[in-house]
This record gives C-alpha cells, structure tokens and sequence, in this order.
C-alpha cells in the first residue's frame, strides 16, 4: 500500500514553511524561552546556540558538551542532556551548571538523549546509546527514566529498542516516548506516583528515524521523521506529514502566541505557523 500523506493542513499553515538559519552540522533539542528567543544545540559543534527575533543566531554556550535535548524546569532553569558527558544537567540561577542525573541504582547512564518536565517538576528523560561506545557502557538496555523531587533518579520502562523524544498530554495522563529503531511512538500511563505503565502504539512511521516530539493544546503529536513532520492525535488516528527540506530530528512550540513551530533540521532551522498552540514542556 502506497503511504499515505495525510492532511497536514490540518494542523499546519502549510504555506508558511521557512528557513531561518542554517549552517550547522546537526541541530537538535530546540526550546523557546519566554523572554523571546530559542535555544537549539548543534551536537558534534559542541554547542547551545540562541535565536531571536529580528537578530538572528548567536552563541548562547560552548563547550556544551555534546548537549541533544534542552528544555527548562519550573523555575526557568535549562536542563540538558548531555553525550560527552553521559549526563543531565541543570543551569543554577548564577549560571554554574550542575549534574541532576548520571547513574541509576548504580551504573553510568548509557547517553541521555531528550528530555520534558511536567507540572509537578518531575522530569522525564530518554537514555539511548548513541552517545557512548559499546565497550564503555555500563547498562545493557536502554531506558525511559523519572527524576521526582527527592531527586532518586528511577527507571520507567527497559523495554524499547532506541527510546528518543518525549512529551507529555495536555492532562499528563500520557507520556509519548518515539522509538527510532522500531518506527513507532508508543503511549505510556503516567501513574499517580510518576512511573510508567504498560505502552500501547500511538503510531507507526514509515521510513527510518523516528525523533524528537512535542504536542499541542489539543492533544496532537508533532513527531520528527523520514521527510518531516508527523502528526496523529490524541486517539492515534493519523492526520498528516508536513514535508521539510531536510530531515528534522527534533522540534518545540514557540512564538508570543506558541504556535510556531520550530524545526531543527540536519544543518539547518526552520519555522513553520501552526492552527493550536503547543504545550511549554513544563508549564513555564
């Protein structure tokens, strides 16, 4: 069966698809601040960069030690998952950077990879291999992981091949993890105490490297993919694929009214105006 693109305008301004940088060697882990910018990594650069509106691309932190996935806590404080490093970290107030997560019961984390935070504060993040070298690795699976307040840094679920981008329902019942190497976004319960129960599919992609995520007011998933981006909504059914001039491996709500979406895309970033607005990863 030929695939099927879906309807993308259906959530898309689809017209409105544009560059805004480029340059780089591959972006990922993009998160607005709501004083007005964006904040993107560029991975094997060893950097954070900054985009604003009507100045363009900066330098925001170098070295970031191979930052993937950025998002902010409740108290607007940058976390960061770290592949040079095989941690979390998060930026203090007075701008020293501190770890928050790099073992669990024990082992060194594998490659933390991309992270969200709900209301509560607690975080959630994705631990795949592809930061750290077979031989160095110290656990044999690759884990979803919770942090709650006590800072214990707890296992949610082993049981999936490449767990990557993450994000939370608009109530927080559901937890969204993208599985790169199965193609497929799975659906977790959140349950009352922050772990995660037994996933069902949300959706499959088709192609390779299923990515980063976020999701918007009304419940749809926006996940980075072969060609662009995928979109189903809350009940799995499947609305539509916005095609982007490079592969995109991540993407996050910004804007005055948070419904742009950014796109970062191989060696580029990108912006397209969206119909709902997206959900802050924390609620900041």
């Amino acid at each position: 069966m030929a695939f099927d693109a879906g309807h993308p305008e259906k959530v898309f301004d689809t017209t409105s698809l544009t560059k805004i940088c480029g340059g780089f060697q591959f972006t990922e882990g993009p998160v607005w601040h709501p004083d007005g910018y964006l904040l993107f990594t560029d991975i094997p650069a060893n950097r954070i960069n900054r985009w604003e509106p009507g100045k363009g691309c900066s330098l925001y932190r170098e070295p970031s030690h191979n930052s993937n996935g950025l998002t902010f806590d409740r108290k607007g404080r940058l976390l960061a998952c770290e592949h040079g490093t095989r941690r979390v970290t998060r930026t203090q107030a007075d701008g020293t950077v501190v770890a928050i997560a790099e073992t669990c019961e024990g082992k060194r984390l594998n490659s933390p990879n991309d992270i969200t935070v709900s209301s509560d504060g607690t975080i959630y993040f994705t631990d795949p291999p592809y930061g750290v070298a077979s031989g160095d690795r110290e656990i044999d699976f690759q884990g979803v992981y919770y942090i709650k307040q006590d800072g214990q840094v707890r296992l949610g679920y082993s049981g999936m091949n490449r767990p990557n981008g993450l994000a939370l329902s608009p109530d927080e019942k559901i937890l969204y993890v993208s599985d790169t190497e199965a193609m497929e976004v799975l659906a977790f319960p959140v349950l009352p105490e922050g772990g995660l129960g037994q996933p069902k599919t949300l959706g499959k992609l088709d192609g390779s490297g299923a990515d980063g995520m976020k999701v918007d007011t009304e419940g749809n998933a926006y996940v980075t993919g072969p060609r662009g981006i995928w979109v189903w909504d809350a009940r799995g059914e499947w609305i539509g694929l916005l095609e982007t001039p490079e592969d995109p491996a991540n993407c996050a709500f910004g804007g005055p009214d948070s419904k742009t979406l950014f796109i970062t895309a191989r060696t580029s970033l990108y912006q397209v105006r969206c119909l709902y607005p997206g959900i802050h990863p924390s609620g900041w």
